[in-house]
């Protein structure tokens, strides 16, 4: 069974690199650049992992994830943060996400380990 991703980044690097990260293992993936284009790509579709950036216009991921715990479908979804050091800085950790990715190391290598760490194996 195919899974799915949902990308939210407003940078469209960082977004590219993730989307082909996870198309090149074999996930079908969409993405949007903010937390309100995400939710209205969740009233269509409910992906298996969402991955988001934290610092975004109109609906940064603090928002979005928010929006996700309170709705009863959405609450369990995993949830992986993509966040930059710099903005990070004197900002509360998100707890309510299973793993954090720190954009600039390693993005590849960090959600990988991250994926194997939130989503159960495939099959």
């Amino acid at each position: 069974m195919t899974r799915t991703a949902l990308v939210v980044d407003d940078s469209m690097l960082i977004r590219h690199t993730v989307c082909r990260f996870l198309e090149e293992r074999g996930y079908s993936v969409e993405s949007a650049t903010n937390g309100l284009e995400a939710l209205e790509r969740l009233r269509e579709s409910r992906p298996d992992v969402l991955i988001t950036d934290m610092m975004m216009p109109k609906m940064d991921g603090t928002q979005l994830i928010s929006e996700l715990k309170k709705n009863p479908s959405l609450a369990s979804l995993p949830i992986i943060v993509l966040a930059g050091r710099q903005s990070a800085a004197g900002l509360p950790p998100e707890n309510r996400a299973n793993a954090t990715i720190w954009k600039d190391i390693d993005i590849v290598g960090q959600l990988e380990k991250a994926l194997d760490e939130t989503l159960p194996p495939n099959g």
